[in-house]
């Protein structure tokens, strides 16, 4: 579903050229659920960046679905983006102005879909994840669960091809943190997302089903959960982060 073929990103001038990510290749088969590892610095949010087409690669291709992205032109990007791909961020990115059902169906109203269709499908998404209850109010009414699970259902609420998350539980607690993995792994199981999710936290990585460690913008090493619990998978993963050395202090 997703080729990541030799991707090269710099940064900077001439005489001054910092290579964020260097020659990096794999593969993203439909229905995975990927986690990416590293350092500060080491290329995780650029490599993610580079995915969704907010950056622009410096070598390299990455397909979705068979199309390169490299080679979308500026005024059919913002096009891709909605149809294709789905965001899950940080500080949620819902705007304050609309409701969660607005929120959540924002995209689908953008591509001028059919206003009852719209409402259909943003509240099948919502009784999934639990907030058809909340979908009349505003972001600054709800908690911070709950806006994370909307900009959950923001995500897959059009079918998008491939869902990117970038530390999705970086401004939750231990609690709510966990029930968003937990939402997520059953957006991966039960409804079949894709999902390629950036993060520094080993308990949160430890749900995916691969984990891919990025150091000084290369492919470092490679996890795969298989049959294993995601206990063993947790400890299995802080033993990698023990052979970035020096890094592990900025990753635990």
């Amino acid at each position: 579903m997703l080729q990541v073929q030799n991707v090269e990103k710099y940064y900077g001038s001439k005489n001054n050229v910092t290579k964020a990510l260097d020659r990096i290749s794999f593969e993203v088969r439909r229905g995975e659920f990927i986690a990416i590892m590293g350092a500060s610095g080491s290329g995780k949010t650029t490599l993610l960046n580079c995915i969704s087409t907010i950056d622009t690669v410096s070598a390299g291709n990455i397909l979705l679905d068979g199309e390169n992205v490299t080679e979308i032109s500026g005024s059919e990007l913002a096009k891709f983006r909605r149809e294709r791909l789905g965001f899950i961020f940080q500080d949620f990115n819902l705007l304050d102005t609309l409701t969660l059902e607005e929120n959540i169906g924002i995209a689908l109203t953008i591509n001028h879909a059919d206003p009852k269709s719209v409402q259909g499908n943003v509240r099948e998404v919502a009784h999934q994840l639990g907030i058809v209850d909340a979908l009349e109010k505003f972001p600054y009414q709800v908690s911070g669960g709950q806006k994370q699970r909307a900009a959950c259902a923001r995500a897959m609420v059009a079918g998008q091809s491939l869902i990117l998350a970038d530390e999705p539980t970086g401004a939750l607690d231990s609690k709510s943190s966990k029930s968003l993995l937990e939402i997520m792994t059953g957006m991966n199981q039960n409804s079949g997302a894709t999902i390629l999710m950036v993060t520094h936290d080993a308990y949160s990585a430890s749900y995916a089903s691969r984990i891919l460690f990025l150091k000084d913008g290369r492919l470092f090493n490679e996890l795969i959960r298989g049959e294993r619990s995601r206990q063993v998978f947790y400890h299995e993963t802080l033993d990698v982060l023990a052979l970035l050395g020096g890094d592990v202090s900025d990753l635990l």
